[in-house]
């Protein structure tokens, strides 16, 4: 049974409130007795307003003070820096977690917005997460782009203007029902469809949101029963949600050999280059999956994204983080290196713009946090993820972990603390694993109980919860995973399995490069390296297509692009550096 920290509660001051009759002096009074007196009355006054004078105040440090499960607030008047100009009342500013520093007051808004990332035509109550999340974590090492800041605001107004609900969006869906396409069009759509688990879905979604940015489509997402109640709405005044009765909405129509996907009907000859837009068909089809994007590797060429471009409505279906294949793509070179000047802080910013936790969910990830996370002075995440196409045995993962933990000093050691080594004597280090198994925590908690550290330091170890299987169609599974993930990104160092999509979410929007747990060779149950430092805070692209467009060739861009590299855990694949 896990230990909860002790909260002393607030004491109150001591003193005594009775009053006290001074005694009458008859007759004359000699100046001896004056002075008897009046040190007498003097001394009496201190034994009764000492407690109240010079007693202790109680104490407000983070490991004394009480907690709720809400983050207290205070309002304030400010103008929004970043967002809409104007001056915003009565504003409620959101007071930071106990171990996280809080902002200067002249920076509040700025905070809360993310330096402009966030609009500020939200209500507050309606998704809580929206501007308090952030306050959790250490401030983003990554500056915003004022050029990236434009664009999303236009960006939420082209949604606002073309989205559900709106004329223009009713007009699309009868032309996509007339079964034509329209030249010209003034709001074009890119669909998105899920694909495996959640975390694949927050990243190819941000994929998509991106060709979004950057073909100045409207994206919409077809939030399935597991997915729904996840995610608040990212944009102002409207909806991301695909409207229900959309009229291509049959999941099974949508694979590799559908016949309205680009690849398929560039073979079949249905469409060319030069194809008029009025004489397209109503809608084409990307299906972007990894076990598949090999082969589609016409979708990210200049030529093609020309012929994608004429088409109102597009479908896209993928698993995968393809935002590196659109920084290969030429004619977006340009406007990304102006949105992204830091490369590798592209899902950083943009997931960190279009995910935020429904107050349901929310509430689980404050109160965890504020219950076993808030008062630590170090916060470790480690997760462990064991695939079924290459299973690892518990001891054999198990033991790489300690050895990862041991060699980079992700703990501190075991052993009696003397006065030379304990300089850390009484802190806290809280380790958070998030792992479908207690195994794990089992016995970490167990050698950290079991044992003193050398440095003094206390490590307590909890596990949210382990469901044994991923159930990626439970609603109620991928609320705990969505939790975690944002527990785990609220960890000062983070040590992730390869291949997890769920790390690359979490230390994403950390902004903290990970150790990863490498993967054992394929014909091999242990692997000889631990773990390594990632050089990029970017998830990585697993199964990158053949960039050599029209040459037909395959080309390896990682010895092309100086910000484009194979990644540390899967070596065929592609991650976003900076130079």
């Amino acid at each position: 049974m896990d230990v909860k920290w002790a909260r002393s509660p607030r004491s109150s001051a001591d003193g005594d409130d009775d009053k006290r009759r001074a005694p009458r002096w008859g007759g004359a009074v000699r100046p001896s007795m004056v002075l008897v007196g009046f040190l007498f009355t003097l001394s009496l006054l201190v034994l009764i307003f000492g407690g109240r004078w010079g007693g202790s105040l109680p104490s407000t440090s983070p490991s004394s003070s009480s907690s709720s499960s809400a983050v207290p607030e205070v309002t304030s008047h400010h103008v929004v820096a970043g967002g809409d100009t104007g001056t915003v009342p009565a504003q409620k500013t959101t007071i930071p977690p106990k171990n996280v520093s809080a902002p200067a007051a002249t920076t509040l808004s700025q905070d809360k917005l993310l330096g402009g990332l966030l609009s500020a035509a939200f209500d507050e109550s309606s998704c809580q997460s929206r501007y308090k999340s952030s306050l959790y974590r250490k401030p983003s090492p990554f500056p915003l782009s004022p050029y990236l800041v434009k664009k999303l605001r236009k960006y939420e107004a082209r949604h606002k203007k073309c989205g559900p609900g709106t004329k223009s969006y009713r007009k699309a869906i009868e032309q996509l029902q007339a079964g034509r396409n329209v030249d010209n069009s003034e709001c074009k759509y890119v669909v998105w469809f899920p694909c495996n688990g959640l975390g694949n879905r927050m990243l190819t979604i941000t994929s998509t949101f991106l060709y979004a940015l950057l073909s100045g489509r409207v994206m919409l997402v077809n939030v399935h029963q597991e997915q729904q109640g996840l995610f608040c709405e990212p944009f102002p005044g409207t909806s991301w949600v695909l409207p229900a009765g959309f009229p291509e909405g049959n999941p099974g129509k949508l694979h590799f050999d559908a016949p309205e996907s680009y690849v398929n009907m560039l073979k079949n000859g249905v469409i060319r280059g030069d194809t008029p837009a009025g004489a397209l068909p109503p809608y084409v089809y990307l299906h972007v999956e990894q076990s598949r994007l090999r082969l589609s590797d016409n979708i990210f060429c200049d030529d093609d994204q020309a012929t994608l471009g004429k088409f109102t409505w597009m479908i896209l279906k993928s698993d995968s983080y393809f935002a590196p294949a659109l920084f290969l793509t030429p004619m977006y070179e340009k406007e990304l290196s102006r949105m992204f000047p830091q490369r590798e802080s592209t899902f950083h910013h943009l997931g960190r713009y279009l995910f935020h936790p429904t107050n349901k969910v929310w509430g689980i990830v404050q109160r965890y946090y504020e219950a076993y996370l808030a008062r630590a002075d170090e916060k470790i995440g480690f997760q462990i993820r064991i695939f079924p196409e290459k299973p690892v045995k518990f001891e054999n993962m198990y033991d790489q972990l300690t050895r990862c933990i041991r060699e980079q000093r992700l703990l501190p050691e075991l052993g009696e603390p003397t006065a030379a080594n304990a300089t850390a004597d009484g802190k806290v280090k809280a380790v958070l694993i998030a792992s479908l198994y207690p195994g794990y925590y089992d016995k970490i908690r167990g050698l950290y109980y079991e044992n003193p550290t050398k440095t003094g330091e206390v490590v307590a170890v909890y596990q949210p919860s382990h469901e044994e299987k991923q159930e990626y169609t439970s609603n109620q599974h991928n609320q705990k995973a969505l939790a975690e993930i944002y527990l785990l990104s609220y960890c000062d160092k983070i040590a992730m399995s390869a291949w997890s999509t769920f790390g690359y979410v979490a230390y994403g929007f950390a902004g903290v490069k990970p150790w990863i747990l490498i993967r054992p060779d394929w014909d091999k149950e242990v692997s000889q390296i631990a773990c390594v430092r990632s050089t990029s805070v970017e998830p990585c692209l697993h199964s990158p297509p053949i960039l050599g467009c029209r040459a037909k060739r395959d080309v390896d861009v990682a010895t092309v692009k100086p910000y484009i590299r194979h990644c540390e855990d899967v070596g065929f694949g592609l991650k976003i550096f900076d130079n």
